[in-house]
């Protein structure tokens, strides 16, 4: 089955170096040969070594209909989407615009679904609903930064090796499941090599664009999926997600686990726990199609 996986900020496609093997070769890692995908799995635009849009437009929804075009061209038919962070907002994307050939999506992240919280909050909401409390206060800056002034930004990240290193690695120290240090969870090099993606190609400010073409005067869709979904809540995720919330947006909600560990960075973090749950879900649309 084809797979396209989507990264977010401040990540890379390095996020899923230890997963693409595994989900392509499932033999040579214990897994079952009916499991295979064919993993497709692009930089987003203006991030790493893809080209940096010189015209505005390149938000969220483009870049759907860009991978909906590339799956095309590739081939597929039928294919399956994954993402986290802006990868969630960008597979939501997809499985709204390409229902004829996306067979289902699967998140991490549940971007631009609101609380909705009736009563008394439930665990899981009262998680949430601290965990947006805790974004709004401490977390944003870099959000209303790269929103507002991504090229005012980008001058001082490409000017510095350090800078740019320290605006990307403190949110692995903020979002993994790290117990204190990002290093508890990545190696040195994986993060540096992360880091490096950015620093090499100079992206800071194309990358930031991103959030400026998002979070502008200019709002995202909100889109309705109804192929498959499936929903892994990882719990240290930014803000975990809530199927309450969610059953509005996403009408055909299939899947749902509560991971035991793991956060913002599910596959990089977590590679084992994130190839099981991806193969899981997608066995179940393998059988319906």
């Amino acid at each position: 089955m084809p797979l396209v996986i989507t990264h977010g900020w401040p990540g890379s496609v390095v996020e899923f170096h230890k997963v693409i093997e595994p989900l392509t070769d499932p033999i040579a890692h214990g897994g079952n040969a009916a499991d295979a995908f064919h993993v497709v799995c692009p930089s987003l635009p203006g991030f790493g070594f893809s080209a940096k849009p010189k015209t505005t437009g390149w938000g969220v929804d483009r870049i759907a209909s860009s991978w909906a075009v590339l799956m095309d061209r590739l081939g597929y038919a039928r294919y399956g989407a994954q993402g986290g962070d802006w990868g969630s907002a960008i597979t939501t994307a997809l499985g709204a615009q390409d229902p004829e050939h996306c067979a289902g999506i699967h998140i991490t992240l549940a971007m631009s679904v609101r609380p909705n919280v009736e009563g008394q909050p439930t665990p899981e909401e009262a998680r949430a609903l601290k965990g947006i409390q805790h974004y709004a206060d401490w977390d944003s800056g870099y959000s209303k930064q790269q929103s507002t002034r991504p090229q005012t930004l980008g001058y001082g990240l490409t000017d510095s090796p350090s800078g740019q290193a320290a605006w990307i690695l403190e949110k692995f120290w903020a979002w993994t499941d790290c117990d204190g240090h990002p290093e508890n969870i990545l190696g040195r090099d994986e993060l540096l090599d992360n880091v490096m993606l950015y620093w090499v190609t100079a992206t800071a400010a194309s990358s930031a664009r991103l959030y400026w073409e998002s979070f502008g005067p200019k709002r995202r869709t909100a889109h309705k999926v109804t192929v498959p979904t499936g929903v892994a809540v990882f719990p240290k995720e930014i803000v975990t997600p809530v199927r309450k919330w969610m059953e509005a947006s996403y009408t055909n909600i299939q899947h749902w686990s509560e991971m035991p560990r793991g956060g913002h960075f599910a596959a990089f973090e977590q590679p084992d726990l994130f190839v099981r749950e991806v193969r899981e879900f997608f066995r179940t649309l393998r059988r319906a199609g």
